[in-house]
């Protein structure tokens, strides 16, 4: 597996004076998980890493997952499947898109050699129901199955390296690390490797995280005070946004040179600006951002 393990290196620790429309009292640093790999990048290779070791110490060639269409977890698996030599089937929710131009994500699973195939929003739903997945090994033969969005405990095992390479890159554990949160996979490792010295901030991207079972994080698993969901920051849901946040991301893109997206990475970069205006952070606290990657969903005109 050394094709694998060293493929990809730790990512870079950037500081970023003066980030946002106006100062604020903290000191950002920027983790850049997006600069991982051209193609294999952010939390999906942190997620896929252990994976892909398992899937090829198991002898498996096919990988099989599932999601959207505009799904950043079947874009790097597609990804993946070409840089490591696996195939890649992705099972994507909403038959109706078969019949339709591929957007720019499916575009480039298909190019990348994954084979898409469509199913009804009905049966989508039942991607953990044991006997779905059971029909899908018998139509496509043994595959090694990944969860929507990539998130298991293999996963989290290679989230939960974020914050150790932050503090060594660092020299001390920082005050806050913050993360974007959609299945909870890299928060949760992020948590799981804190000590009391950083407090883990997930800016749910969500609206309604009650209705998304995988983000609700039980915060009894970790060190008391630990990890901290905020969830007045989704902008109107999942994919959504608002001029607000397309406003803040051109500000803060001008300002940085550090290229957002309005999914994820915008949503968590408000929220720290938003926090530190309102005086949640400490004077001259040092917080860390990660940034997760899933620039190819980037719409911000």
């Amino acid at each position: 597996m050394p094709d694998i393990l060293h493929t990809v290196a730790d990512s870079p620790l950037h500081y970023l004076p003066d980030p946002f429309p106006e100062p604020v009292p903290i000191r950002l640093f920027l983790k850049r998980d997006d600069l991982l790999h051209p193609l294999v990048s952010g939390n999906k290779w942190r997620k896929l890493k252990y994976n892909l070791i398992a899937a090829r110490e198991q002898d498996f060639s096919t990988l099989l997952t599932f999601g959207g269409a505009f799904s950043n977890h079947l874009y790097a698996t597609a990804a993946a499947g070409q840089v490591f030599g696996f195939q890649a089937i992705g099972i994507v929710r909403g038959d109706e898109l078969a019949y339709l131009p591929r957007n720019a994500t499916l575009a480039f699973c298909e190019s990348a050699g994954m084979r898409l195939h469509f199913v009804s929003r009905t049966d989508y739903r039942r991607k953990d129901e044991p006997e779905f997945v059971a029909d899908l090994l018998r139509q496509f033969g043994p595959c090694y199955v990944l969860p929507e969005g990539g998130t298991n405990d293999l996963a989290r095992r290679g989230t939960a390296e974020i914050l150790p390479e932050i503090t060594q890159q660092l020299g001390q554990a920082p005050d806050y690390v913050g993360c974007a949160v959609g299945t909870g996979g890299t928060v949760a490792g992020i948590a799981q490797s804190a000590t009391p010295a950083t407090q883990v901030l997930g800016v749910v991207v969500l609206k309604g995280i009650n209705s998304f079972p995988a983000v609700c994080l039980n915060l009894n698993e970790y060190p008391e005070d630990c990890l901290h969901l905020l969830t007045d920051y989704h902008f109107g849901g999942y994919a959504k946004t608002t001029p607000e946040l397309l406003n803040f991301i051109r500000a803060f893109e001008q300002r940085t040179g550090v290229l957002l997206e309005q999914v994820y990475t915008g949503k968590l970069f408000y929220a720290i600006y938003d926090l530190a205006r309102q005086g949640y952070f400490p004077d001259n606290a040092t917080v860390v951002a990660v940034h997760t990657g899933g620039l190819q969903g980037r719409n911000v005109p």
